[in-house]
């Protein structure tokens, strides 16, 4: 019995800088960036002032007052994001088998922004340690279950197969494509509705990085606050948005004459059982899930023809990145271009993986790595070729997409041109 494998037949991507696909890889391709200072709450007063936010209205996007309403900021991202896919897949979603289709979507810390919002409210500013329900709207509840997006993305499907949040940190969107390949390899859907969303550009989010000083303290100069790779990097830039798929089993895409826009061929992940936040400099675990992406994949390090990297723009995360594409790529590493986009779009926690897929299947499409802007003061600890400033023109067929977060999680996804993956 041949192998189920799995294809991307629709995508859309929302955001910072982007408002669309289209405009996203309008703005990678040419090296902008969207990092600017913070302007969906007052940050007076925080350490770290810059975020990546998108320019989103949501009544624009189609969405009604009262999905606007129950929806936080990142379920309405995801919706939209999600909608745009099935459509882009062409997918005649009442021909279906409801039972056989699947939601698979990755978030880190949920409906963070009405949550926060709520709490403020029904404590009175947090004066009250006993809070007045009285206050609360009705869709409270759903504020505080991180499920509530995927049920709402469900719903736009009609998704009857099984629907999962995957919450893996940073990972999460890597994670949830993952787990949606693998619906489709056992059998259990032929089409899963996946990816991530995510809307942590809020106080509370924005403090716990301050506490923690993992995000950039250079406010006097948002558009180059992220530097990935950059002797000069001192941390990440929030950012938000969405990605979603449709990843379709390779044979049902083709019996309905469906455009595959790239393969998924395989997914790994590792975690280092190590430190919440802290991360092993040797890069063991992620080259553990290249090398077990690649096996998987039928694939060698020759065959890889860019590494879309984590690159968060902290010294350590981007020493540990280094050392595990070596190790993994052995000499294949110093001859492979690699590139962060959170250099330019900030860093979305459960969201990235997602749409670092998405400038993934768009690298391939168009035969350009898109750069890591900003990095001009060259580390001589990262010593690989991060494809400064400027996008290059470079014949791409295969990409390993990679990802790190908090907990230890290692993850990698490959993705390729569809002629390169065998029926």
């Amino acid at each position: 019995m041949s192998r189920r494998r799995a294809v991307i037949t629709g995508m859309s991507v929302i955001a910072p800088g982007g408002g669309d696909t289209a405009a996203f890889w309008d703005m990678l391709s040419h090296g902008r960036t969207a990092t600017r200072s913070i302007s969906l709450f007052d940050a007076t007063g925080f350490r770290c002032q810059v975020a990546a936010e998108c320019d989103f209205d949501p009544a624009a996007r189609g969405l009604t007052p009262q999905e606007v309403r129950r929806m936080d900021r990142a379920a309405q991202l995801g919706v939209v994001a999600a909608r745009g896919a099935l459509a882009d897949s062409g997918l005649a979603l009442g021909e279906l088998d409801p039972g056989r289709v699947a939601v698979c979507i990755g978030n880190a810390v949920g409906n963070t922004t009405m949550m926060e919002q709520e709490y403020v409210v029904v404590s009175d500013g947090g004066r009250r340690w006993l809070t007045d329900w009285s206050y609360a709207v009705p869709h409270s509840y759903n504020f505080m279950i991180p499920s509530s997006i995927v049920t709402e993305i469900a719903w736009v499907a009609g998704a009857e197969g099984p629907t999962t949040l995957i919450s893996t940190g940073c990972t999460s969107g890597l994670d949830a494509v993952g787990h949606a390949l693998q619906l489709i390899e056992e059998g259990t859907a032929d089409i899963v509705i996946t990816g991530a969303a995510e809307a942590p550009v809020s106080p509370i989010t924005v403090a716990c990085f301050d506490a923690l000083k993992a995000t950039t303290p250079r406010n006097d100069d948002p558009a180059t606050a992220c530097r990935p790779f950059d002797k000069e990097r001192n941390g990440i830039v929030l950012g938000e948005g969405s990605a979603v798929f449709v990843l379709e089993e390779a044979e049902h895409a083709r019996r309905r004459g469906a455009r595959a826009r790239a393969a998924i061929p395989s997914y790994a992940s590792r975690a280092n059982a190590f430190h919440m936040t802290g991360l092993k400099e040797d890069g063991r675990e992620m080259a553990e899930a290249i090398r077990v992406a690649l096996r998987d994949a039928g694939l060698t390090p020759a065959d890889v023809d860019y590494v879309n990297a984590h690159g968060s723009g902290t010294k350590q995360n981007d020493r540990h990145e280094t050392a595990a594409v070596k190790e993994s790529l052995g000499e294949r590493a110093y001859q492979v271009p690699m590139s962060s986009i959170k250099s330019m779009i900030g860093h979305s926690l459960g969201a990235i993986g997602a749409i670092e897929i998405a400038a993934s299947v768009l690298a391939i499409e168009h035969d350009v790595v898109p750069p890591t802007a900003n990095l001009r003061n060259f580390d001589e600890e990262c010593d690989l070729d991060y494809v400064p400033v400027e996008a290059r023109e470079h014949k791409t067929d295969v990409v390993i997409s990679i990802g790190s977060g908090f907990g230890g999680f290692q993850s990698a996804v490959t993705i390729a041109a569809p002629h390169k993956v065998a029926a």
